[in-house]
């Protein structure tokens, strides 16, 4: 009797780990939307053609600064498209990984995000300096540059490129170029691209920030589209905890709202 009990719940438990088909399924239809969809490039368009209208509004205003303007922006998935990157490791089903990662921005064959090159350019011709705020990793600072500078966009120069050392959060970075600059807008595709408030929150604190926040989306704060990876997963529902694929699966599972 206890055989057959044991071989029940071996089953079972065999049945549950095997509910996701693969690593990187939940990612699929992520990434089949963002480089299929036009309404993924209609989104970027639209983030960048309000960045475009709040950018003339500041311009064209009375407010005077003693020091010159700037707008802070991130690269990955806000100005350059690593769509191709997720789509290899989708394809060959396997996680990301410093290695892979590399190797890839070593290519220097990632496009640019719709809209992104057409705004920077617009603002750069208007006097403002841009700086590139990345959490990438400091030995990518070539290939960053070279990639950038491939498509034209401006200010893409080493001193302009800010990537980081010992920590991810972008906070010192963005105080740096502070010092000297007047930052009148942030670009990003991930929330802790703007502020401290929403570095390694859990899902409702990161909520609570944006409502608290809601004014200055689409003004000072411009949101690029990422259904694919980001803080809202690593730390907002898995609370920057070292998780298998299983338990990953199971918690994604969880923040699921049905009836």
């Amino acid at each position: 009797m206890n055989k057959y009990i044991l071989i029940l719940i071996v089953t079972i438990v065999s049945c549950n780990q095997t509910e996701y088909k693969s690593t990187n399924e939940y990612k699929i239809q992520a990434q089949v939307w963002t480089q299929n969809s036009a309404e993924y490039r209609a989104l970027c368009y639209q983030a960048f053609n309000t960045a475009r209208l709040n950018l003339d509004s500041f311009l064209t205003s009375d407010k005077k600064y003693n020091k010159p303007v700037a707008i802070i922006t991130d690269v990955d998935e806000t100005v350059l498209d690593n769509s191709p990157y997720d789509g290899k490791l989708i394809l060959n089903n396997t996680s990301y990984n410093k290695e892979s990662w590399v190797d890839w921005g070593n290519m220097e064959i990632a496009e640019a995000i719709p809209g992104s090159l057409e705004f920077l350019k617009y603002a750069s011709e208007k006097g403002v300096e841009i700086f590139y705020v990345s959490n990438r990793y400091s030995e990518q600072l070539n290939s960053t540059v070279n990639n950038l500078k491939k498509l034209d966009f401006p200010d893409a120069k080493e001193s302009n490129v800010l990537l980081r050392s010992n920590s991810r959060s972008k906070s010192e970075r963005r105080r740096f170029v502070s010092e000297n600059h007047e930052v009148i807008m942030l670009i990003g595709d991930n929330l802790a691209d703007f502020n401290n408030d929403f570095e390694e929150k859990l899902s409702e604190e990161r909520t609570n920030y944006t409502d608290d926040q809601r004014n200055e989306f689409g003004t000072k704060l411009i949101v690029l589209p990422n259904p694919n990876y980001g803080d809202w997963e690593s730390n907002g529902i898995f609370g920057g905890r070292d998780l298998d694929d299983f338990e990953k699966d199971s918690v994604r599972r969880a923040k699921i709202n049905s009836y």
